[in-house]
């Protein structure tokens, strides 16, 4: 006797899901995972859903707010069911990060160190190379529980000073560079006619080297003079821009 057709397809799925889990180490899949033609990741996403549900229904109520319908709210039986496969397998925070994290505790407790690039391992599709270093760089962005976790079971610190990447050149800080080579330019030959191919060497006050296309900048501000703001077509003009 069926007495629950909709008993009957969550033990189909729990089935396929506690599968997965056992292969993966975790129940966590992509929503694209299928198992046996199962399809397991969807079936995980949507009882994520409704977990999740379940969870903003009892916070409205231990407010003392109207709760309203509990249709979609996944009960207690099943979420513990789940648990029992995977006690993460529906985290505050985003599943992919989960995952990621998973994969790397794994590697910890197999006695394998952690990537520290992209590209340098790949487990499940996932390239924990790039996740260790977005996590280093971006550790102010986290939740605290999730900041523990990075800090405590994986052992990683924030990224050092030296370690960040530069920040992308504003167009400001663009323009301040070549008009400082304009600059360099006209205080050694006493003009601003450069000729067209002319390369400006230009040394940053913490030593960084630049090469300017100067002659190439001078003829293009020329050409496009109407473009320019009247701030910048002033700092040119005292240099004696020939326009």
């Amino acid at each position: 006797m069926v007495w629950s057709h909709w008993d009957i397809a969550f033990q189909e799925g729990l089935s396929a899901a506690a599968e997965w889990a056992a292969e993966h180490g975790h129940l966590l899949p992509p929503a694209t995972a299928v198992w046996n033609g199962y399809p397991v990741g969807v079936w995980t996403k949507n009882l994520r859903t409704a977990g999740r549900l379940a969870d903003a229904i009892a916070q409205r109520r231990e407010a003392g707010l109207p709760v309203g319908s509990t249709a979609g709210a996944l009960s207690e039986e099943r979420r513990d069911a789940l648990e029992a496969i995977d006690p993460s397998w529906c985290p505050s925070w985003p599943v992919t990060w989960q995952r990621n994290y998973r994969l790397c505790r794994k590697l910890i407790e197999d006695s394998q160190p952690l990537p520290t690039m992209p590209g340098q391992v790949s487990v499940q599709g996932e390239d924990l190379g790039a996740w260790v270093q977005a996590q280093r760089l971006g550790c102010e962005q986290l939740l605290p529980a999730q900041a523990w976790m990075l800090e405590n079971m994986l052992h990683l610190s924030p990224a050092e000073p030296g370690e960040r990447p530069q920040a992308p050149r504003t167009q400001a800080d663009k323009w301040a560079g070549t008009f400082g080579a304009a600059r360099q330019f006209h205080a050694r030959e006493g003009t601003l006619q450069a000729p067209r191919k002319h390369v400006e060497r230009l040394t940053e006050p913490d030593g960084t080297v630049t090469d300017v296309k100067l002659g190439q900048f001078v003829d293009n501000a020329r050409r496009r003079a109407d473009k320019l703001t009247e701030d910048r077509r002033a700092q040119l003009t005292e240099l004696g821009m020939r326009w």
